[in-house]
């Protein structure tokens, strides 16, 4: 039996930067990965999604090219170009990752891992043959699938998930879509961009359920502009074919069912802990109902086992999992590291995006805590009116006694990138003050942080003052 020193089972975004810091650390590492490195992020998630905004986030600045005084006739979407070039950014990626690997000198197996015992692990290559290692310290990086919806017609053909919409050959003249988190929403921006004919459909009150309820309602009314048609509390009970090669979903609301038709139907419910055949149960690891149970320092309750990623089913974000990973990885390498959670930053790449942390409002208000408001619109920002993309506001909670960050939220351009500066704000405990204080570059979008930030105490300096009583 061949002997490691750490063994990792799953080479996404937690468990490759995982690798990555128990190498830097002096440890002998070897990850397992039975696809491609990267995970689902690189392959599936995170990058060939953004990949497909750009390209219409770049049709629509040609669209709205005249504005600028820029006129372009015969603007056409070659769509297997469009996916051709999705597909090059991912191997670009995933070849940088193999490129670590080897650089940090860590050994890569490609196959199936599971738990033999805490310590033993068998490995599956895809011819079926097994080789057994035994590991000193073993961290599982399995990540997570998506969730399959219960009912009726879940598995006709062209009812597919994030992957089946990733490998489409042409743009769906209509498409349902199963889900208003952001797998749904982000796909639904970008085949409603490309001309298909959208219908979202969401269980809950409001489209993306756990964010502040004014961003929601401000990005519902954004997505008209694309001819999103969005309905919330709405239940899909089943879906048939219609003989006429489309799909007929049938969803119950509290005013009666309602049908829709489409070409395409996308389910996009969320996505579930990947534990199939890992033996996480069977070699003792606990497992709860969101995943595998774990503590601050990402110890499961079995010693020298630990878990990071989608299959703890805490955030599933692929920065989340990295943060984990590298917490996971000094302990298993000696050192006394403890995962600090309270200002992950949640990501929505619509057009305008969507970017938050903290708390939301409705949670600050259910928390009974004493808190004021600091707002600010785009519109009112220099940069976003020489890029005409008005849209959106930061939206600043801070606690009304000490002053402290409790929770941004950005709707608009760039917001994904603006929320870095929130982050390290409620990171380092900042105030609202501590923003408004800190000199901000002219003309920028981040002016409109320090905007919000003063708004707290009334102060904006670009919006009218409040109306007093």
């Amino acid at each position: 039996m061949a002997e490691r020193d750490i063994v990792i089972i799953g080479a996404g975004p937690g468990g490759y930067v995982a690798a990555i810091k128990a190498a830097q650390l002096g440890g002998k590492v070897t990850l397992i990965e039975k696809e491609e490195l990267g995970g689902t992020c690189l392959n599936w998630g995170c990058i060939p999604t953004k990949a497909l905004l750009r390209g219409v986030e770049l049709l629509e600045s040609v669209k709205g090219g005249e504005e600028f005084g820029i006129q372009a006739t015969g603007v056409s979407v070659d769509f297997p170009k469009l996916m051709a070039r999705k597909d090059r950014a991912v191997k670009t990626l995933v070849s940088g990752v193999m490129a670590l690997m080897k650089t940090n000198g860590i050994e890569v197996i490609k196959g199936k891992g599971r738990l033999l015992s805490p310590q033993r692990i068998q490995v599956l290559d895809d011819k079926g043959q097994a080789v057994e290692y035994q590991a000193r310290k073993v961290i599982l990086a399995t990540g997570s699938v998506s969730a399959r919806l219960p009912i009726p017609g879940a598995d006709l053909p062209g009812v597919i998930d994030s992957n089946g919409a990733l490998q489409l050959t042409r743009i769906p003249e209509s498409m349902v879509i199963i889900g208003a988190g952001p797998i749904g929403l982000e796909f639904g921006t970008v085949f409603a961009a490309l001309g298909t004919r959208v219908n979202i459909i969401e269980m809950l009150p409001q489209i993306l359920p756990s964010e502040d309820p004014e961003v929601a309602s401000a990005l519902d009314k954004a997505l008209r502009s694309f001819k999103i048609q969005t309905l919330t509390g709405a239940q899909v009970k089943m879906i048939e074919e219609t003989g006429e090669g489309k799909k007929k979903i049938l969803a119950l609301t509290e005013g009666g069912e309602k049908t829709f038709e489409a070409e395409v139907v996308l389910v996009a419910v969320g996505r579930k802990p990947n534990l199939e055949g890992l033996g996480a149960q069977e070699a003792g690891i606990q497992v709860g109902k969101k995943g595998i149970e774990v503590n601050s320092r990402m110890e499961t309750k079995v010693p020298g086992v630990y878990a990071i990623g989608d299959v703890t089913g805490q955030w599933l974000l692929a920065h989340f999992a990295s943060a984990q990973g590298e917490v996971a990885a000094e302990n298993a390498m000696g050192r006394e590291a403890q995962l600090e959670s309270r200002a992950v930053p949640r990501c929505v790449y619509t057009l305008p995006e969507v970017a938050s942390v903290g708390l939301t409002e409705k949670e600050a208000k259910e928390g009974g805590t004493d808190y004021r408001i600091g707002r600010f619109p785009f519109a009112a920002n220099g940069k976003a009116v020489v890029l005409g993309e008005r849209n959106g506001f930061v939206k600043i909670i801070s606690d009304a006694k000490y002053g402290e960050i409790l929770g941004i939220h950005i709707f608009g351009p760039h917001a994904t990138d603006l929320i870095g500066e929130a982050v390290l704000a409620m990171q380092l405990e900042g105030t609202a003050q501590d923003i408004a204080q800190a000199i901000h570059p002219h003309p920028t979008l981040t002016e409109a942080l320090r905007e919000g930030a003063l708004d707290v105490d009334g102060m904006a300096l670009h919006i009218p003052p409040r109306k007093k009583g």
